[in-house]
C-alpha cells in the first residue's frame, strides 16, 4: 500500500487486505469532531453477480515464477465488454498519474517494455474522462494470464483518534523506521539467493531478528524518540497497520495521514483465520469488522492473539497528495488495486468479473502486497470513509480476471517465443 506502502500490503487473511486510500492531501484543519471515526459499521452485504467465464489456459513453464513463464492466451475483444462509464473515468485517470512510471519502469512479470506504454501514455494526456471505454478500445487488448481464476479482497484507509503527543486517552505508541532496522538484499552474496531479500539488525557482530509484534509493545522500542504520533486504541490502530496507511482524527479535529515506512521483517500472520481455526469466530463473524468486535470484548486474549502476528509496521508522515502506492502515485478509490508486480505489470490496466459486482471493472494495478501474491489475486481499494470501510471489510469475491495490455504485445511475446500467435 501503498505499502502496503512501498510494496507490503498486509492481509487479515479472512479476505481482508493491506494498503491506502485517497482523501485530500496534507494535515488538514476542520471542526472538531461531534462523534469519534466509525470503526464499528457492519461489512456491506454483498451485491452478487454472474463472473466472466475464463479461458483454458496456455502452455507454461515448470515452477513459473512470472506471468510470461505461467504463459498467456488472447482474450475477447475489448469492445465486447461491459464498461461502466464512471467507474471506467476513474481508471482512465489512474492510469493517467501511472504514465510517468509506466514509461520507465522495469516489468517484472516479463510481459512489457517501457516502450511498449508510451503511445497509450501519451493519448492519455489529453483523452477526455467521459469517452474513458473508448480509450481503452482503442489503445489496448486483452490477455489472460494462466488460468485466470480471479481472487479479489479490498483495503480502504481508515481513520482512528490519536494524537500527536502523549496524552491521555491515548497510549499506543505509532513509531518511525527505526535507524538500525537493516535490509539486506541476499543476491548481494549468492546468485542463489537473486532476488530474496530479509530484514533485521545488527547485535554485537551478528545479525539477527528485528523485535516482534510482542517485543516492540512490551518496549523494546520504547525512549528512543520514535514516536510520530499516539493512537487511542490498540485495536483500531493494529487494523490500520493491516491496511498500511491511514489518517489520524487529532483532538482538535485536524486530520493527520500517516503511511508505511518499513516493516520488522517478521512474517506476517492473519488472525482472521487464526480465530477461525480456534472456534472464536462464530457464523458471519469473519469480516473485519466481526474480528474486531472480538478483539475489543476480549482485551487480554485479544491482545495476546494480536501478538502472535509478529510483523509490525512502522509509519512515517504524508504531506501532499496520498496515500501513495507502491508505483509512487496516488492511490485512487474504486480505480486502485493491489497485485502481485510478477504476474501484472504495475501501472497495467485489469478487467475484474466476480461474482460480486461491486469490484466488477477496469482497475489500474498501482500497488502491491505482502499477502497479495501470484496470478490473478487482487487486492481493490475503496478510498475512505465508512462506506469503503463496510465493502473493503467484507469483501472477498472470486471470477475471472483479464489484463488489458498496449496493443501488439501479445504478438510481440509469441515471436519471442518461437510460437505463431493464436487468433482469440
Amino acid at each position: 500500500m501503498s505499502f502496503l506502502r512501498s510494496g507490503t500490503a498486509l492481509c487479515i487473511a479472512m479476505g481482508l487486505a493491506a494498503c491506502a486510500g485517497i482523501v485530500p492531501s496534507g494535515t488538514q484543519r476542520s471542526a472538531p469532531p461531534a462523534s469519534r471515526p466509525s470503526t464499528t459499521a457492519p461489512a456491506a452485504r454483498p451485491v452478487p453477480a454472474t463472473p466472466g467465464v475464463t479461458l483454458p489456459a496456455g502452455p507454461s513453464s515448470p515452477n513459473a515464477a512470472t506471468a510470461r513463464d505461467l504463459g498467456v492466451v488472447p482474450g475477447p475483444a475489448i469492445a465486447s465488454l461491459p464498461f461502466a462509464p464512471a467507474q471506467t473515468q476513474l481508471a482512465l485517470q489512474a492510469f493517467r498519474i501511472s504514465c510517468s512510471s509506466l514509461v520507465r519502469r522495469t516489468d517484472q512479470s516479463g510481459l512489457t517494455r517501457p516502450v511498449d506504454w508510451q503511445e497509450a501514455c501519451t493519448a492519455a494526456a489529453g483523452w477526455q474522462d467521459g469517452d474513458a471505454a473508448t480509450f481503452f478500445d482503442r489503445y489496448f487488448e486483452t490477455v489472460q494470464v494462466g488460468d485466470g481464476a480471479a481472487f479479489a479482497t479490498g483495503y480502504f484507509e481508515p481513520e482512528i483518534l490519536g494524537s500527536r503527543t502523549r496524552q491521555p486517552g491515548y497510549d499506543t505508541p505509532i513509531y518511525r523506521r527505526p535507524p538500525d532496522l537493516v535490509d539486506v538484499d541476499l543476491g548481494l552474496f549468492s546468485d542463489e539467493l537473486k532476488g530474496k531479500k530479509i530484514r533485521g539488525k545488527v547485535q554485537g557482530v551478528a545479525f539477527v531478528p528485528f523485535d516482534d509484534r510482542a517485543g516492540i509493545e512490551a518496549g523494546a522500542l520504547a525512549g528512543r524518540g520514535l514516536e510520530i504520533a499516539w493512537a487511542a486504541n490498540p485495536v483500531e490502530f493494529f487494523f490500520l497497520q493491516v491496511q498500511g496507511s491511514g489518517r489520524l482524527r487529532l483532538p482538535d479535529g485536524s486530520i493527520l495521514r500517516i503511511g508505511y515506512d518499513s516493516q520488522n521483517g517478521r512474517d506476517y500472520t492473519g488472525i482472521g483465520k487464526l480465530m477461525k481455526d480456534r472456534g472464536l469466530l462464530g457464523p458471519g463473524q469473519t469480516s473485519m469488522q466481526g474480528i474486531m468486535d472480538y478483539l475489543r470484548s476480549h482485551p487480554d486474549e485479544g491482545k495476546a492473539i494480536m501478538n502472535e502476528n509478529k510483523s509490525f509496521v512502522f509509519f512515517r508522515v504524508i504531506d501532499g497528495a496520498g496515500p501513495l502506492g507502491a508505483l509512487g502515485v496516488p492511490v485512487t478509490g474504486h480505480a486502485s488495486v493491489a497485485a502481485d508486480p510478477k504476474f501484472v505489470p504495475l501501472g497495467a490496466p485489469v478487467l475484474l468479473s466476480l461474482d460480486r459486482a461491486e469490484p466488477n471493472g477496469v482497475w489500474i494495478a498501482q500497488d502491491t502486497g505482502g499477502a497479495i501474491k501470484g496470478a490473478n489475486r487482487f487486492d481493490t481499494f475503496w478510498g475512505a470513509g465508512d462506506q469503503a470501510r463496510a465493502i473493503a471489510g467484507g469483501m472477498s469475491a472470486r471470477g475471472s480476471a483479464l489484463l488489458l495490455l498496449p496493443k501488439g504485445s501479445y504478438a510481440r511475446l509469441m515471436q519471442n517465443n518461437g510460437a505463431s500467435p493464436p487468433q482469440p
